[in-house]
């Protein structure tokens, strides 16, 4: 098949430009790897949490109580728009887990031995199912099991109910409840620490007192029902057996944290390639117009041969999107690439059966088609003014600008400065458009570099306030149930604690006209020395005699402010109902918060020192020895070592925060490159004859390398204040977009995160100076010099 003129044509221009089109194609590339990485693990990750959910049968509304006998389950199946409800047994235990130190957590949850739950099924990956004649069978989590190397046969030992019993592990599974798998307070999941068993119902319910009784139901409903209509009936029928507030599938921990997560990837998918492609558009715009203007004398002959304007249109476009499948092509194979080793780290914190990772063609097509767009648009402007200019004039060079004198040639300025440096700036001064194009293409490299490098300071500072500044205490103990002040005495004799601060922790419903949602209100003594409450500027918040003080988050949430009165269903004890003030807000880092004075909390319960757990200072060489002694106390029902927590916190978000980093520095060496190097082939064009007159007339290579570097360099100087501001921006409206109710990330823009986004963005300038200084030092000189007239 014959190739038409015009094709050859394009194809020498292109190999021509290789170095150009080539930028142009990577920056391109760039955004559209990140289009696919991420709509391909948002589309991935939601078609295997629904077909997981359905396969499973995961329930839709989840409740928790104190004690409610069987029969009542069937009262709750008849409950208008429920198709099915199971009730279950579910106890929190600590575990002595050989070769730990620290005592970890245990969740039992009751299924029966003789057939498979109607609910929340288990997705069996070894062993077997458990014996209905065997008490001390369960099966573990996954995740819990890899973690200490535990296979099927193994044994765990478990506090039961004041007991020590020894558990043996007949199957590892994985559970729709627990594809996100944490431990209650904490902010990221330790599998260590955290493990889910679940265990014959029989066995379950006779150790802890259930026999005939649940403490647990979830429902499914019927395609259509109003949620919350059933949540409402179903809390007053729970209400008079300790109900602790029923919650839908949308405020489940695990389901909750995955369904942030993919709309935080389909944001992404979007928001991210935007800047790049932006920035392509614009470079493509710059790259063709100038080829265009050197063209003039050709395109004035194909005219002049017969070719019509739309062919000639047609033919320049197809330069741009030559560039833009080239650019789709590789963004779409590096993003599929990634995109398979984020859906492997997403495998170490959602425990599915399979992922079912793909690219779908929707994707690819997506990809493909807004990089042609993009195409379009940036070559657009530039081919629709070349192609009008009539035949005639399209012959004669292009005029040269109007000369004026620039304001660095005016007296008290001129001697001020060397030729080389007047040149520069005079060319400067002449394309002002030009130049504040290329230092906004520079200042987004620099933007992005520092929205990344701003993550990981927000993050610090999110360890410091929380860690340093509110939680000084060493550990964290949790009891089973409130107990009398005399707890607190038992806590400072045991081994290495040198101080211990009471909490008081009571469940609670907190109604604000329409709006409610169910916490733990938090009684910290007056003046907390350990466990402290402060901002996100890591200033203390006091707390005042009576009132709450809520988290702003909160406050958000339930649409209050301070002085208005809030409605507290108190879901423990006699679960009264009382009214309290909103004494003060607190813009805190973590969760949704309420706190009061801990003898406030005292008043509230009508009851004497009581105290739900405590924040323990200790001594660091009696760490094994307490936690040893913390193992063998049935009242525990939880402890948290804050050196490990904050070992386990750095931990996970080095692995996620580490990748992220390494993508936006790469892509933004990219941005930068292209766009620099592009203004330097640019103006290499436009100057060829200027710059070959001056070695002509003796400069050397280095002084016409200065005059077409150092533009570059000014070019850079200035976008880098102007991306830091980006950046900033980017970093705020990032930080603003991922606040939750579980985390906000305090801004944190420092001086080190700043110097490396100038550093990334400077050696990118000094890599396609290099380049250009090399087609420099090979300058035809006759060549460029011959005239055109």
């Amino acid at each position: 098949m014959a190739i038409s003129a015009l094709n050859r044509k394009l194809l020498r221009d292109l190999l021509a430009m290789a170095g150009q089109a080539t930028a142009i194609a990577l920056v391109l590339a760039a955004g559209m790897t990140m289009w696919v990485m991420y709509l391909s693990n948002f589309q991935s990750l939601q078609r295997t949490q629904q077909a997981y959910y359905e396969r499973q049968r995961f329930a839709d509304v989840f409740a928790s109580l104190k004690r409610a006998p069987e029969p009542l389950i069937e009262r709750i199946a008849a409950l208008p728009g429920v198709v099915r409800a199971e009730s279950r047994v579910v106890a929190d235990v600590v575990l002595d887990v050989p070769g730990l130190q620290e005592p970890a957590s245990g969740r039992l949850i009751s299924v029966p031995a003789d057939r498979r739950p109607d609910l929340n099924d288990l997705h069996l990956r070894a062993g077997r199912w458990i014996s209905p004649t065997r008490a001390d069978e369960v099966m573990a989590s996954e995740s819990f099991t890899e973690a200490h190397g535990f296979h099927v046969g193994d044994q765990v030992a478990a506090i039961i109910n004041g007991r020590k019993r020894t558990l043996e592990i007949v199957g590892i599974v994985l559970s729709p409840e627990y594809v996100y798998s944490i431990r209650p307070g904490e902010l990221v999941p330790d599998d260590r620490l955290f493990g889910v068993f679940w265990m014959e119902r029989r066995a379950l319910a006779s150790a802890f007192d259930m026999e005939g009784g649940f403490n647990d139901v979830i429902l499914k409903l019927a395609p259509g029902a109003l949620t919350d209509d059933v949540i409402a009936r179903l809390d007053t029928l729970l209400e008079r057996y300790g109900g602790l507030g029923a919650i839908p599938r949308a405020l489940q921990p695990s389901h909750w944290t995955l369904d942030a997560e993919l709309q935080q990837l389909r944001s992404m998918g979007i928001a991210v390639p935007a800047i790049f492609l932006l920035v392509a558009a614009f470079v493509l715009n710059v790259a063709l117009s100038r080829a265009l203007a050197l063209q003039r004398p050709q395109l004035a002959a194909l005219k002049a041969l017969g070719y019509r304007n739309d062919e000639l249109a047609w033919h320049y476009l197809k330069w741009a999107l030559a560039i833009a499948a080239a650019g789709a092509l590789l963004g779409v194979a590096a993003g599929a690439w990634l995109g398979a080793a984020m859906t492997d780290l997403y495998a170490q914190y959602f425990s599915f059966p399979d992922t079912d990772y793909r690219v779908s063609p929707a994707v690819v097509l997506g990809a493909v088609a807004v990089s042609l767009l993009t195409a379009m648009a940036g070559a657009y402007s530039a081919v629709r003014r070349a192609v009008r200019i009539p035949p005639a004039e399209a012959m004669r060079p292009e005029p040269p600008a109007r000369y004026r004198r620039s304001l660095i040639e005016r007296p008290g300025l001129r001697e001020r400065f060397g030729m080389a440096t007047r040149m520069i700036l005079r060319n400067l001064e002449r394309q002002p458009l030009r130049a504040l194009a290329s230092v906004t293409g520079i200042a987004f490299a620099a933007g992005i570099l520092l929205f990344g490098f701003a993550l990981v300071a927000s993050t610090e500072r999110l360890i410091t306030i929380q860690f340093s500044v509110a939680e000084r205490q060493d550990v964290t103990v949790n009891f089973v149930e409130p107990a009398s002040s005399t707890a607190h005495h038992a806590l400072a004799r045991l081994p290495g604690v040198l101080a211990v601060e009471p909490q008081r922790t009571v469940p609670a419903r907190l109604r604000a006209g329409f709006h409610h949602r169910d916490l733990a209100i938090t009684g910290l003594p007056a003046d907390a020395r350990l466990r402290r409450i402060v901002d996100s500027d890591g200033q203390a918040v006091a707390l005042p005699p009576e009132g709450l003080v809520l988290s702003t988050m909160l406050a958000r949430v339930l649409d209050v402010a301070p002085g208005d009165r809030v409605t507290l269903d108190i879901l423990q004890g006699s679960r009264p109902r009382r009214e309290a003030q909103v004494a003060g807000l607190v813009d805190d880092a973590v969760g949704l918060s309420a706190y009061m004075e801990i003898e406030a909390v005292r008043r509230l319960m009508r009851e004497g020192g009581t105290l739900s757990g405590a924040a323990l200072k200790i001594d660091p060489a009696q760490e094994q020895a307490l936690s040893r002694a913390l193992k063998a106390l049935p009242v525990i029902a939880g402890v948290a070592i804050k050196r490990t927590v904050i070992e386990n916190f750095r931990e996970t978000l080095a692995q996620n925060i580490g990748l992220m980093i390494g993508i936006n520095v790469l892509f933004a060496g990219i941005i930068a490159f292209g766009v620099i190097y592009n203004a330097a082939r640019v103006s290499l064009s436009e100057r060829s004859r200027e710059l070959a007159s001056l070695r002509v007339l003796g400069f050397t290579r280095a002084e016409i390398s200065l005059i077409l570097l150092g533009e570059l360099a000014i070019l850079t100087a200035l976008a880098l204040p102007l991306g830091m501001a980006l950046g900033y921006g980017m970093a705020l409206a990032m930080v603003r977009s991922i606040e939750s109710e579980v985390y906000r990330f305090p801004l944190a823009i420092t001086s080190a995160t700043m110097a490396w986004s100038a550093l990334v963005v400077i050696a990118a300038a000094a890599v396609s100076g290099l380049i250009v200084r090399r087609r420099l030092d090979r300058l035809d000189l006759v060549g460029v010099l011959k005239t055109r007239e």
